[in-house]
């Protein structure tokens, strides 16, 4: 301001130092008083003339200038141009640092494996990630301010969503879910800043079927250990209460023997899938001659045929082909026992008489199967799906008599994943199954001498 004076007074002492100069000798006193004065007027005009030209530059400058160059280097404007600069640019670089911000957290959020969906306070929705577009089935382009009701027509969200009681979440079907494959969604609403809403969904169909695979698990369990405890307990009051022969008392304690047998074995297969559960995979250092536990398959096949047809007059025709003389990498006891439920099941539900071929064959891409095919009653296809879950039978009653746990084609499943397998079935109603694990190429190998 101090220079902005010293300006405007030079400006005018200059013009009339000018006007004095100017005035013609007439040794009138007067005239010279009149253009002096008229100089200081013109002086000072000048100046204002000069300082508004700076003042529209300025203007000019705000309005269309770039804020990367200073529009005045000096006086007044100058340093209002200076500041302005700074503002604009501290400005700018606040907005930027916001825009980055918000970016981030868009995309914290489009990286969230939960829905997220943002609503204004009319219920419109301002973003989404691609989680809560798979959820609903939205769409970018078309749904972008569209209101949340019209996207979303399932009639308990539409009523969660009226009800504006957000203290509990909502389990709805998800747009995918059929009868065969149920998909069950998720969804919490939470109140923030001026009536805006924020929307987060998760699919919750795998909780919800390990939930209900754990109930059914724990009241399978319970079911198993029951039915041969209360069978014990019947006989031990009989035979406490109750005279019998000795022939009778043997048969009383042969059938408690089965039934204790019968439990046994059940805590065996579920400490077998427990075991497996919790062990790190088996790798590919242990070798397997597969010939050898071919052989071994047999002679357990024809044990387990006799013992379950004692009375019989002719077996099951087994039939063993190996033509491969390789080894298999994996866990001997976990292939073992895999195997040897493929085959005892074969054995178990098909009649007297009937066929089971067991092979070990090369497939034409270079893996390995081990299949096991009878000529027993099939099983329909709707039960297909479901064979490898714990304490799934066919047939309840005969699964029972057979001897079995319910658990063999789940240690069967889990073998096979650890080794990097895959479990194939399939079966004709009437006509019999074929059960086969097909190895990697990698876990097979011709024999090391």
């Amino acid at each position: 301001m101090f220079w902005r004076i010293v300006s405007f007074l030079a400006c005018q002492f200059i013009g009339g130092t000018i006007g004095w100069f100017a005035a013609s000798p007439t040794g009138m006193e007067t005239t010279e008083l009149e253009a002096l004065a008229l100089g200081v007027v013109l002086g000072g005009l000048v100046w204002f003339l000069i300082d508004a030209s700076r003042g529209g530059h300025l203007l000019k400058w705000l309005r269309l200038g770039e804020f990367s160059e200073v529009a005045l280097r000096a006086g007044l404007w100058g340093e209002a141009s200076a500041r302005v600069r700074r503002l604009v640019l501290d400005r700018d670089r606040l907005l930027r640092e916001s825009q980055d911000r918000l970016q981030d957290f868009l995309l914290a959020f489009q990286a969230s494996p939960n829905g997220v969906i943002l609503l204004d306070a009319q219920g419109s929705i301002e973003w989404f990630n691609q989680t809560a577009a798979a959820h609903f089935g939205l769409d970018a382009q078309r749904d972008m301010l569209q209101h949340i009701g019209n996207l979303v027509r399932e009639p308990s969200f539409v009523r969660y969503f009226a009800a504006q009681d957000f203290q509990q979440e909502l389990l709805m079907p998800g747009r995918d879910s059929t009868l065969a494959r149920p998909v069950r969604i998720s969804v919490h609403l939470y109140p923030y800043g001026q009536g805006r809403l924020l929307l987060l969904s998760r699919d919750v169909t795998a909780l919800e079927q390990a939930d209900a695979m754990r109930r059914d698990f724990v009241a399978n369990v319970s079911h198993e250990i029951r039915t041969p405890l209360t069978v014990l307990g019947g006989f031990v009051e009989t035979l406490q209460t109750c005279s019998f022969t000795e022939q009778e008392r043997d048969r009383y304690l042969a059938l408690m023997a089965q039934q204790a047998e019968r439990m046994q074995t059940l805590v065996s297969d579920l400490l077998t899938l427990s075991r497996l559960e919790g062990s790190p995979p088996p790798g590919t250092s242990n070798w397997i001659a597969m010939p050898a536990l071919m052989r071994q398959l047999e002679q357990d096949g024809q044990a387990l045929s006799a013992a379950l047809h004692p009375a019989a007059a002719s077996l099951h025709t087994l039939r063993f082909d190996c033509p491969l003389q390789d080894d298999l990498a994996g866990a001997g006891n976990e292939l073992h026992s895999a195997m040897s439920n493929l085959l005892s099941n074969a054995i178990r539900y098909t009649p007297v008489g009937g066929d089971i071929s067991v092979r070990w064959f090369l497939l034409p891409d270079g893996r390995a199967e081990f299949s096991v095919s009878d000529s027993g009653p099939g099983i329909a296809p709707e039960h297909l799906p479901r064979l490898t879950e714990r304490f799934y039978r066919v047939d309840q009653s005969r699964s029972r008599d057979t001897g079995g746990t319910g658990l063999g084609l789940a240690i069967v499943k889990h073998v096979a994943q650890r080794h990097e397998a895959e479990l194939r079935i399939e079966s004709v109603l009437g006509k019999g199954s074929t059960f086969a694990i097909v190895f990697p190429a990698a876990r097979h190998r011709a024999p090391q001498n």
